[in-house]
């Protein structure tokens, strides 16, 4: 793009030269645009047809031609391949187009007028200028038959552009395909796989179970106490119960073996005992004898006192 043979002086050309760039830095997968060099102020565009829609798969070719007032004027636009909701080389009557200047917005531009013009093609038409109500097979067919080759339009290096616009969507269709088919493949892998129910006999697949409550008590703590075996030994720190709820109470099995009524005591536990009572047995003869040297002081003491 020559920019030395614009006047970058004027509004409408600074903005279309910076909108030039940021589609060229930031391209979209939905949509490309490009300028005629002569004529900046003609874009010819191609949009992918919105997916889940009788226009998925279609790639549609169209122009855009800014006024001299742009970005406070909306641009015009008009489609070059048949799409059977779009009249061709007619300009169509969006909110965003020429016909309702009241609704364009100097903040938009050339990519927010195509990611518009997407969201237009599955709507209903009304009535509207330029705009066509087939039926979806015929336009699922046109979409087929987009894709084949570019629409022709114009002179040479109008044709040109086309051409290049529809060579770079198909590319990128391509390099997009084995994403789309990782992405698919690893929505598979994520997918739980049924498992087969492994054949057992009849006596392993009806267990019997107890005749009396008691036994049937017994089972149903046998039970916890088993899950609770089976559980990894990591500790995993539990949440703080809500202050209006009450914390639940631990199942038996999971209470420690020393605290169990009728657990035998350990060797240490008995050594302890017996150093706790041998301690006693010394604090009590040392506080026995302090009170006998006591009462012996007192008595010789007394012991002038009872001579006289």
């Amino acid at each position: 793009m020559q920019e030395g043979k614009y006047n970058l002086r004027n509004p409408a050309v600074k903005r279309i030269l910076q909108e030039i760039k940021e589609l060229q830095r930031d391209p979209s997968n939905d949509f490309m645009a490009a300028a005629l060099e002569d004529n900046i102020f003609e874009w010819h565009f191609a949009v992918r047809g919105p997916p889940d829609t009788e226009f998925q798969g279609g790639i549609f070719h169209g122009r855009i031609l800014l006024p001299p007032e742009y970005p406070f004027k909306p641009p015009s636009f008009l489609m070059l391949s048949p799409t059977g909701r779009f009249e061709t080389h007619t300009k169509i009557c969006l909110s965003i187009s020429s016909h309702h200047p009241e609704h364009w917005q100097p903040s938009w531009s050339v990519r927010t007028a195509l990611t518009a013009l997407i969201a237009f093609f599955p709507t209903p038409g009304n009535g509207a200028i330029g705009s066509l109500d087939y039926t979806k097979e015929e336009r699922a067919s046109m979409a087929v038959k987009s894709r084949e080759q570019p629409p022709q339009f114009g002179n040479a290096e109008r044709q040109a552009v086309t051409n290049e616009v529809h060579a770079a969507m198909l590319e990128a269709e391509e390099a997009q395909a084995p994403v789309q088919q990782g992405k698919a493949s690893e929505a598979v892998l994520d997918q739980p796989v049924d498992a087969k129910p492994v054949d057992m006999p009849a006596e392993a697949a009806a267990p019997q179970l107890p005749d009396s409550p008691a036994a049937n008590d017994q089972a149903t703590e046998s039970s916890v106490c088993a899950d609770a075996a089976s559980a990894p030994t990591e500790a995993v720190p539990a949440a703080a119960p809500a202050p209006d709820q009450a914390t639940p109470a631990a199942p038996a099995c999971a209470q420690p073996a020393a605290t169990l009524e009728g657990a035998p005591q350990s060797w240490e536990d008995r050594g302890l005992t017996v150093v706790a009572v041998v301690l006693v047995v010394l604090i009590a003869a040392i506080l026995f004898r302090r009170i006998l040297v006591i009462a012996g002081a007192d008595v010789t003491s007394l012991m002038p006192t009872l001579r006289r």
